[in-house]
């Protein structure tokens, strides 16, 4: 299966993302990490980062998210997911308990979107 992961890059990648790729590669998925897999040297502002997070987005079969509330990119590649009707599995569901007392935030919207999206 081919996996595109939102996660954080200009936050800090961190070790739980990094084992979570190790992961699933080792059981036989190609995943997209966009702090290893996309080009995070952009002479065009982040345009170019995301038009290729887009892109490999489109292709993947599905969408893992290890959500932020505070990174701006997660934000940008779930609205793209979302866009594009993507399926997805949220990882980190138990870290933002703040976000999840909410009655509205994206936390758990992301929690309807996954069961929508099975």
């Amino acid at each position: 299966m081919r996996i595109f992961l939102i996660c954080t890059v200009r936050l800090g990648v961190t070790e739980f993302s990094e084992e979570y790729v190790s992961k699933l590669e080792k059981e036989g998925h190609q995943v997209h990490f966009p702090p290893r897999d996309t080009n995070q040297v952009d002479p065009l502002k982040g345009w170019n980062i995301c038009k290729d997070n887009k892109r490999a987005i489109e292709d993947a079969d599905e969408i893992h998210i290890i959500y932020n509330p505070k990174s701006q990119g997660v934000h940008f590649d779930m609205g793209v997911a979302f866009a594009l009707s993507k399926k997805v599995k949220l990882i980190n569901i138990n870290e933002w308990p703040e976000e999840k007392a909410k009655s509205k935030s994206f936390l758990n919207m992301i929690e309807v979107w996954e069961q929508k999206s099975i």
